[in-house]
């Protein structure tokens, strides 16, 4: 028998791949309720079996020891579009979140990375939340024009941007309130937009939020709240958004042309119409059902197709600069986080595919498919 062994550990990285106690027993020849046993304390893993659960979720057999770094409290994750979630979906993007988390602070401890930067203002009322973006801009220097990269916003301010893929519609993004803060966009079918309105949001969290609980409708009404602000200021928004013609109808066509300067969704920029008294209720509701979700533009909209994505660059760069001066690969990164190459790929697959050629590590769908003909 082994001591020590960490049981909420194996839980995570069993929930980091959306693995049930039945597929771990299965893969390591014990019963679903021996594993859940063995996650509950209950029961005490023998030197072999942590060798095959080690092999089997893919991480190093020290991952389950003391030692091994101590997973966050859920506190410490701020979602966006959490309400209606499942618990298993929740679990599984904290899951990932954490394992990319541990993975960061490897490198952030090698190299250090940029100075954190981010100011904590009060967003608690519309006002505080109006006034919180509008001095977050000025501290970044940013004007009131638009945001040319929300990416770069996050990254020079020291967080790390990634991206995972997450099967829950409900759940678009979430951030990571760590010594290193994390942002992580959940589905690769959300447009450039919705990314941008996501990250403005959890730059929110960031701001506003530090020590507090999120993921109840008050502290997502506020963080997108300061999401709209900082993304259309209201002093600059105000003058720039077309006039209703007739004084009853929106100028479609000019509303697209501002989506495209400013790269935020309609709907967005019709909602914050509505928060500052450009539109009223009714002009709103009219706009955004009687036009776009009768036009099939309720999830993508139209010019969704020819605004491109805004890419992470603050850890592909802390890599290079590792490989190059240090001569440390991915791989050994991610044997100093305790975990395989390919669990890495799982859970930060944009991190690891700019290196992957270099240093021999598969591609997601390499895995996939070789996971998928071990399994049939």
């Amino acid at each position: 028998m082994t001591a020590g062994f960490d049981a909420a550990n194996l839980r995570l990285v069993r929930c980091a791949q959306c693995l049930s106690l039945a597929d771990v027993g299965d893969a390591v020849g014990k019963s679903k309720q021996f594993i859940q046993r063995i996650e509950s304390g209950m029961a005490n893993p023998t030197d072999e079996l942590v060798d095959a659960l080690a092999s089997a979720l893919r991480v190093h057999r020290e991952f389950f020891y003391p030692g091994a770094p101590q997973a966050l409290s859920e506190e410490a994750f701020h979602f966006r579009g959490l309400l209606g979630a499942k618990a298993t979906d929740r679990a599984t993007v904290i899951a990932k979140g954490e394992i990319f988390r541990r993975f960061v602070a490897v490198i952030d401890a090698k190299l250090k990375l940029p100075k954190l930067d981010f100011p904590e203002y009060s967003i608690d009322s519309p006002e505080a939340a109006e006034r919180a973006a509008e001095r977050c801009r000025a501290h970044w220097g940013l004007g009131l024009g638009p945001i040319g990269n929300m990416v770069r916003v996050l990254e020079n301010a020291g967080a790390v941007v990634t991206a995972f893929e997450s099967t829950a519609r409900e759940i678009d993004a979430l951030s990571i309130a760590s010594s290193r803060p994390i942002v992580v966009s959940s589905r690769s079918d959300t447009s450039a937009c919705r990314v941008r309105f996501g990250h403005a949001h959890e730059l929110g969290h960031f701001v506003g939020h530090v020590g507090k609980k999120t993921g109840d409708k008050a502290t997502e009404a506020e963080a997108n709240r300061f999401a709209g602000a900082f993304l259309m200021p209201r002093s600059s928004f105000v003058k720039e958004f077309p006039a209703l013609r007739g004084g009853t109808q929106i100028n479609w066509i000019a509303l697209s042309e501002l989506k495209y300067r400013w790269r935020v969704s309609k709907a967005a920029m019709l909602y914050r119409a509505r928060q500052l008294g450009i539109l009223s209720e009714q002009h709103y509701k009219r706009a955004l059902i009687g036009h776009l979700y009768a036009k099939g533009e309720r999830h993508t909209e139209v010019e969704d197709a020819s605004i491109t994505h805004e890419r992470p660059e603050l850890l592909a760069n802390a890599l290079d600069v590792l490989r190059e001066k240090l001569g440390c690969t991915v791989n050994e990164i991610a044997a100093i986080a305790q975990i395989t190459p390919q669990l890495l790929m799982e859970v930060a697959p944009l991190t690891v595919q700019a290196h992957r050629n270099a240093e021999g590590v598969v591609s997601l769908a390499q895995f996939r498919s070789a996971r998928a003909n071990v399994a049939s």
